[in-house]
């Protein structure tokens, strides 16, 4: 049962007071980090329902993702208002195109394929193109960009390039012509796909007055969240949900737009009031998540890359201030969040209210590897593990079957060897997307056969054997798991926007990284800020920041990011080094995670611990988990 209006007000702070009581004109609300506005707009909704100036059926708010509706549904529930719906936008689209369209068109709307691979590779085939699977997945993601951006076939090449736009191995030209040609497939198939789900709702509605009309009947009051995500396609749908109307509350951060790639674009958030003069503008300020020391940071940053955003007033009590911290490479900084993560925990904090944060995927292996030799759990969010990506797995096969063949090969020449008959290049392709991630996962493993060359020869054992490197492999592969959902979060800045945790690394926060050497304009760099910022209010009160003078140590020339200026000075202080070596220690000459004594057998280096030293862990449930991985390895077609 709904609660009394008042009571619905008791909880919230004056601005949120005023999201949940304006009524009548529109409302768009500039929510900063953890500000509350999920509880301003259901607790909008509700007393709305309460005060009998809503209907609860006659809500609909949208959002971006299915955990974000369903978040929204969970709220409006414990409020006592289930009726109202609460749906991403491709749902609510779906919903209205499929019970309308027979009534507009005189049939069923196509099914929605699934089959997107499937079908631009026929395209591609049609045009005797033959590209691999990454090429194919950034492909479909051109083909993503130009429906939501409202580009067509014919005019992708003039548009995509001056904003950089690129598909390795293919020019703009022949990008469009497999847009074109991928329409065809689907005609000829007879199916649409889910981009197509918001075209087809707003082509029925701008074409058929009568069905907007009752859509809007139907639903008289919109609620929309993360508006600051909107892309053209999505703007022009409430368009027409909106219509003449005036009972429409957008919420969303400026600083937080971090899909432009996709399409995304702020400008409708931030345009807001002056496309509707009478907009009632409010400003959720009052942070609820992180201290004032993350807040004071966050705070500069914004201030500093001018990302338009309010200035955040925590209301936590005070932490411990944000650390920045230089290391000498990435082996160092990879051991020394791991180190800062097992104190974290000895303090008090669990593992699974921490995490370690970074800009792409191939970032991650000298983590999860510093981790598991920590005796750290540990879960990635948004993807694979890296020795499960498929490339990796495909790369340890083939490393594998020649050892058998001639295990004293060297691994660091029979690595690139592999690499370069899988299409590997010294030269990284241009642009971002699926074949860009693929290449630097590949680099990664040739970067670990040098690393594992560099430990031998450190040592005076001579040149590391491919035997030794796929022994290595496998050893880390296997150390990796079991993951665990009480573990930290290892995730890039994409996949933990809406997330927090008490206490976050952010890390390889060097120029050329964050930002990505990549962003070559300003609107580019600008959205690496965001993600910056994004990393940052992630923290509810502990935050490290590191970054790395070079890959190996030994000197490098690599320099903190910008958006560390006014923040660290420059020069850095001494760089952390992980003891006395800055190259990383194969897992071959592993110490013990339980007395820290160095390993001495094969079985000893596998359990990452002496025999006679207590496992910290039920060796049942891992030796399960083992044969788990072993089977699913097999099933894949990748020996371990």
């Amino acid at each position: 049962m709904i609660a009394e209006p008042s009571q619905l007000l008791a909880g919230l702070d004056p601005e949120q007071q005023q999201v949940a009581t304006r009524f009548g004109a529109p409302v768009v609300v500039i929510a900063g980090a953890g500000t509350g506005k999920t509880r301003a707009l259901t607790h909008r909704i509700a007393y709305g329902v309460a005060t009998g100036t809503y209907t609860a059926n006659a809500v609909l708010a949208v959002t971006f993702t299915t955990r974000a509706a369903g978040e929204l549904r969970s709220r409006l529930r414990e409020l006592g208002v289930p009726a109202v719906q609460a749906r991403t936008f491709h749902s609510a689209a779906l919903r209205q195109a499929q019970y309308f369209w027979p009534r507009a068109y005189g049939s069923q709307l196509p099914a929605v394929s699934d089959e997107r691979m499937g079908m631009v590779a026929e395209a591609a085939r049609r045009l005797r193109l033959s590209p691999d699977s990454s090429t194919l997945r950034d492909l479909l993601t051109e083909v993503s960009w130009a429906k939501v951006t409202n580009v067509t076939p014919s005019d992708y090449a003039e548009l995509a390039e001056p904003l950089g736009r690129e598909v390795s191995g293919l020019d703009a030209a022949q990008v469009g012509r497999v847009l074109g040609r991928y329409e065809q497939v689907k005609a000829d198939r007879g199916v649409i796909d889910f981009d197509d789900i918001l075209l087809c709702a707003v082509a029925m509605l701008g074409e058929h007055a009568d069905i907007a009309e009752e859509v809007r009947a139907t639903y008289r009051h919109l609620v929309v969240d993360e508006y600051q995500d909107v892309n053209p396609v999505q703007q022009t749908l409430l368009d027409h949900w909106w219509g003449t109307g005036r009972d429409h509350c957008v919420v969303g951060d400026p600083a937080q737009t971090i899909h432009s790639f996709a399409g995304a674009t702020p400008s409708y958030l931030t345009g807001f009031s002056g496309r509707f003069p009478d907009a009632t503008v409010v400003r959720l300020v009052r942070d609820y998540r992180s201290t004032p020391q993350v807040v004071e940071l966050a705070n500069t940053v914004a201030r500093n890359t001018r990302l338009g955003t309010v200035v955040l007033e925590s209301q936590c009590e005070p932490g411990p201030p944000p650390r920045v911290l230089p290391c000498a490479s990435e082996y160092d900084e990879a051991t020394a969040v791991a180190r800062w993560l097992v104190e974290q925990h000895e303090a008090g904090v669990p593992w699974r209210e921490q995490a370690v944060l970074y800009r792409v995927h191939a970032q991650s292996p000298l983590f999860e590897s510093a981790l598991a030799q920590a005796g750290v759990p540990f879960t990635v969010r948004g993807g694979e593990g890296f020795y499960d990506r498929p490339e990796v797995r495909q790369v340890i096969g083939t490393l594998t079957e020649r050892s058998r063949r001639d295990p004293g090969e060297g691994a660091v020449d029979a690595c690139r060897d592999v690499l370069t008959r899988l299409g590997w290049t010294e030269q990284p392709p241009s642009g971002q997307g699926r074949v860009r991630e693929r290449w630097e996962s590949l680099a990664a493993v040739l970067a670990l056969a040098e690393d594992v060359a560099s430990a031998q020869a450190a040592t005076g054992a001579g040149t590391a054997s491919l035997g030794t490197f796929v022994e290595e492999l496998t050893a880390r592969a296997q150390a990796e798991h079991p993951l665990s959902s009480d573990g930290v979060t290892l995730s890039t800045l994409h996949a933990a926007k809406g997330l927090e945790w008490s206490a976050v690394a952010l890390v390889g926060v060097q120029e050329g990284t964050l930002p990505l050497s990549l962003a070559a304009g300003p609107e580019q760099v600008a959205e690496e800020a965001r993600l910056f910022y994004v990393g940052i209010t992630r923290a509810k009160r502990q935050l490290l920041i590191c970054w790395s003078r070079s890959r190996r140590g030994g000197g490098g020339n690599r320099q903190p990011s910008r958006f560390l200026d006014g923040i660290a000075a420059r020069p850095a202080p001494t760089p952390v080094r992980a003891g006395k070596r800055a190259k990383p220690t194969s897992a071959l000459s592993a110490t013990c995670r339980v007395c820290g004594k160095p390993l001495h057998t094969g079985a000893e280096r596998k359990l990452r611990r002496h025999a006679d030293c207590p496992p910290g862990y039920d060796e049942d449930t891992y030796t399960r988990l083992v044969a788990w991985r072993l089977a699913l390895s097999k099933e894949r077609s990748v020996r371990v």
